[in-house]
């Protein structure tokens, strides 16, 4: 995945945290189910902003920036760059 598609993806997250936030307000899902998909949104998240830091390191420092691997969400959970 390129920076491009990283950035699109991570925007596309963000709207469905939007949605969800929505939908529990005007009662269409219960708070268990927004707090169970937002965990699910929120480790996506951190993979995909770990993988963008990655790519982008990678190619400040000369190296190939496509070299750069998804790590598990446990990995990079709650990652605070």
């Amino acid at each position: 995945m390129d920076q491009d598609q990283i950035l699109a993806r991570i925007a596309a997250m963000v709207d469905d945290e939007r949605r969800l936030r929505d939908a529990l307000a005007s009662g269409q899902i219960d708070s268990s189910t927004e707090h169970e998909r937002l965990g699910q949104l929120e480790r996506d998240l951190d993979q995909c902003w770990d993988l963008l830091r990655q790519r982008r390191a990678k190619s400040e420092f000369g190296e190939n920036p496509d070299e750069a691997r998804p790590r598990p969400s446990s990995q990079v959970e709650d990652y605070q760059g």
